[in-house]
């Protein structure tokens, strides 16, 4: 949050700027919003965002339930093995990300390139989140911010899509505490819209 304030004042405009985040910036941007009640941020857009990590689990939880059988039953052989670094979970990993991260059959190249840099040093994404999106275990198990939305009182953009992993459940604290707030969601997308629904995206 520091180093975002620096920003925003080194490029000077600090008294009236807008703040987007897209899923873990969604959390950072939310946190932000209601840490240091910035008088200068005039709109503020949560996209694909959990309010609480524990909203997150259950709604990735009944993702992966609607899964194929024999893909759960791999997901639960590994987790329960330890063993989340086996090809075969990783394959199975791939299907949920097919289906609630990005439904395009071709991903962009930014895509591709954010995971292969995760998978090259996954450091960071194991000890803050997990083995996946879905099997939560890292520092962030317990985060939250439901208890602080209601002292969001900047006009506030939620966006979130029908296949995203970030399902209704985990966002719907937004819509009920924010005192003005807009919800939109995008029919044809997973988690990244901005690539999956791209013209619809920048005119919303």
């Amino acid at each position: 949050m520091d180093e975002l304030e620096n920003l925003l004042n080194h490029i000077g405009v600090s008294s009236d700027y807008d703040l987007i985040g897209h899923s873990w910036g969604g959390m950072l941007a939310a946190n932000f919003a209601v840490a240091r009640q910035p008088k200068g941020l005039k709109h503020l857009i949560v996209t694909d965002t959990p309010a609480s990590m524990a909203l997150w689990m259950e709604s990735t939880a009944g993702l992966v339930s609607q899964l194929p059988q024999d893909v759960q039953d791999v997901i639960k052989k590994h987790e329960e093995a330890g063993t989340t670094g086996d090809p075969e979970y990783e394959a199975a990993m791939h299907v949920f990300y097919q289906k609630h991260v990005c439904r395009l059959e071709t991903w962009p190249d930014e895509l591709n390139a954010s995971f292969a840099a995760m998978a090259a040093d996954p450091t960071v994404y194991h000890t803050m989140q997990g083995p996946s999106e879905f099997t939560i275990t890292g520092t962030l198990k317990t985060w939250t911010i439901v208890g602080g939305l209601h002292t969001i009182k900047t006009p506030t953009l939620m966006i979130n899509s029908v296949y995203d992993e970030a399902q209704d459940v985990c966002m719907l604290p937004f819509f009920n505490n924010i005192p003005r707030v807009k919800w939109v969601q995008f029919a044809n997308s997973s988690h990244v819209p901005f690539f999956e629904e791209r013209e619809r995206y920048m005119q919303v």
